[in-house]
């Protein structure tokens, strides 16, 4: 989650074209999910706070998935090479949201307690 909202504000302008078009200013959404990205991840790292990054994480996670449907939606991202130009990429990055969920939703409910 950390070098995730890093690469917002690195490549501010890629993520932009993510940004489904009735969610306003591109740049300013790019850079809000970078903060929300990072502040996910220190919450992660931090065992006093690992659970609440865990289910921030996976509402971040959630809230972002119309990026990824609008990047298949528009076969990619033109001018790129693979695999952000790729429309099949695209596609294929969509159900990989499922196991990212769910790994912060782990983080959300702590470790098991033995029975």
């Amino acid at each position: 989650m950390l070098v995730a909202g890093t690469g917002h504000f690195l490549a501010t302008g890629t993520y932009a074209l993510l940004i489904p078009r009735g969610l306003g200013d591109p740049r300013a959404v790019v850079l809000a999910s970078g903060v929300a990205e990072i502040a996910c991840g220190v919450l992660l790292v931090v065992p006093r706070t690992r659970r609440l990054g865990g289910w921030c994480t996976a509402a971040l996670l959630v809230a972002v998935f119309p990026g990824n449907v609008q990047m298949a939606l528009d076969g990619g991202l033109d001018g790129h090479g693979w695999p952000l130009g790729s429309p099949v990429a695209a596609w294929l990055r969509l159900p990989l949201q499922v196991p990212l969920v769910l790994w912060a939703l782990s983080h959300a409910r702590g470790p098991r307690t033995p029975e």
